[in-house]
């Protein structure tokens, strides 16, 4: 379907080159660069060093269960954290001015189970050029318990999804393991068997460094029970994956997060632009501990009209973008807090679930 939609509408493409000039007029006076530069570098060494640390005490220092089952929870928290805060960025190319880095920091997606050639194609291209349109954004797709989009056929089960979705956010990072390998085998294939072969090569790869580092060498070196390892690499997973999922689903399954569809001919009703501004929300602008430990997710309305500007400048960049969309008559989506947007999410997959 995604081969077919456009974005068309002219009369509001000088939004969008307004915004831009002034975005990068902001830039320019500043004389800061649009990408993270040292900052980010060092945000994505202090995560790296916050995930290897504590697994290295985990495997090398005697402890007793529950205190290993603490490190456990951390090293969730710590994988989030790269999967949001430095992952996300390199893989955007907004990490870094130079190519190598952004290649080196967004190979971090295998530290949490992830493989890069599927996430890029699923989210940069994919998401962030069709966001909440009916089979062209696989991220609303969701599964057979979920009901993410509106135009997806309603189940009976569906009516209590408000319930057990959080339950099922959890297993995020473990859907990796089947979801990477179909996608990736799908969109190699028409770059040939040679093409396939190499993204294959990689992603087993990064899927065997991954058990390896997480449940192997603990297996093999520490001096816990290989019960509480299974259980610590179990919770791990579902730590890291609930926080990850729970962030990605408020910036676009929410209230006032539409969901609109192309007509006959495949064309959109609105610009490009205006579509990111209609089918995307913020929440919690004002903290900065929040925005930080989530990489700027909490700014998707900027994430997504500037994908590859850095997270570190969404808080600055959002007065431009929210008084040029108010000038222009557009919403500017936005909860001032997580807990509110949290609410809407839930109200919203209870409405999907029941109509």
């Amino acid at each position: 379907m995604s081969q077919t939609i456009r974005f068309a509408n002219a009369q509001q493409f000088t939004f969008h080159q307004s915004l831009k000039q002034r975005v990068k007029e902001y830039f320019d006076q500043k004389g800061l660069s649009s990408n993270g530069g040292m900052r980010m570098i060092g945000k994505g060494l202090f995560w790296i060093l916050a995930y290897l640390g504590p697994l290295t005490l985990l495997i090398t220092v005697p402890m007793p269960w529950w205190a290993a089952m603490l490190v456990f929870v951390w090293l969730g928290i710590a994988l989030a954290g790269i999967g949001m805060g430095v992952m996300h960025d390199a893989c955007h190319n907004s990490f870094s001015d130079k190519a190598w880095i952004n290649r080196l920091f967004a190979s971090s997606i295998y530290m949490i189970g992830g493989n890069k050639f599927s996430w890029k194609m699923q989210h940069n291209v994919y998401h962030h050029t069709y966001t909440n349109i009916h089979g062209a954004d696989e991220d609303i797709a969701g599964m057979a318990l979920l009901r993410f989009d509106k135009h997806q056929p309603l189940r009976p089960v569906h009516r209590f999804q408000h319930l057990y979705a959080p339950l099922l956010y959890s297993m995020m990072t473990l859907s990796f393991y089947v979801k990477d390998v179909r996608q990736a085998i799908r969109w190699s294939m028409a770059k040939g068997p040679h093409f396939v072969f190499q993204q294959m090569t990689k992603l087993i790869t990064g899927k065997l460094i991954y058990f390896g580092v997480l449940l192997v060498l603990p297996l093999m070196l520490s001096p816990l029970s290989w019960i509480t390892v299974l259980a610590g690499f179990l919770v791990v997973n579902l730590v890291a994956g609930f926080i990850m999922a729970i962030v990605f689903q408020l910036a676009h399954v929410v209230e006032g997060a539409d969901q609109p569809l192309p007509d006959d001919k495949g064309l959109m009703d609105n610009s490009w632009a205006v579509h990111q501004l209609q089918t995307t929300a913020n929440f919690s602008p004002g903290n900065r501990l929040l925005t930080w430990y989530l990489g700027g997710l909490n700014y998707q309305v900027e994430h997504h009209l500037f994908p590859n500007i850095s997270h570190i400048h969404y808080p600055a960049i959002a007065r431009i973008v929210r008084e040029t969309a108010a000038e222009f008559g557009y919403g500017y989506n936005t909860f001032p807090s997580m807990a509110l947007a949290v609410n809407s999410h839930l109200r919203t997959l209870k409405a999907y679930g029941r109509s």
